[in-house]
C-alpha cells in the first residue's frame, strides 16, 4: 500500500511549476522561461491546510524584460512562504529560474 506523501513532499509539489508556468503566460512566448533551483527553508511541521501565494509584481517583470532585452539570459529568484491556517510560515521557498528571449532566426 502506497504511503501518504510526507509534509516536505507536499510543500515541494506544491510551488514547483507554478512559478514556472506563471512567468511562461505573463512573459509570452517570445521567452523562454526554466525551473534552475529551489532550496527550502522548513521552519515548523505543517499540520492541517498550508497553502502559498505566488505572485509576480509588474516590477519583476520589467527587470525581467531589462535584463533580457540585449538576449542575454536573466536568473530571478522568488522568495515564496508557505503558511498554516494560522498565517504562520512553516516553510521558506527560494526559486531560482532562467529566462531569456527566444532568438529569431532571420535567415
Amino acid at each position: 500500500m502506497p504511503s501518504a506523501p510526507t509534509s516536505a513532499a507536499v510543500s515541494i509539489s506544491m510551488v514547483d511549476p507554478h512559478l514556472m508556468l506563471l512567468l511562461m503566460q505573463l512573459l509570452g512566448r517570445g521567452y523562454i522561461v526554466w525551473d534552475q533551483a529551489a532550496r527550502f527553508n522548513f521552519r515548523k511541521p505543517g499540520k492541517g491546510i498550508v497553502s502559498a501565494r505566488i505572485a509576480v509584481s509588474e516590477e519583476e517583470l520589467s527587470r525581467i524584460r531589462a535584463a533580457t532585452a540585449d538576449d542575454e539570459p536573466c536568473r530571478p529568484v522568488f522568495e515564496i512562504s508557505i503558511t498554516d491556517a494560522g498565517n504562520e510560515v512553516v516553510a521558506q521557498v527560494s526559486k531560482a529560474l532562467y529566462v531569456r528571449r527566444k532568438v529569431v532566426n532571420t535567415k
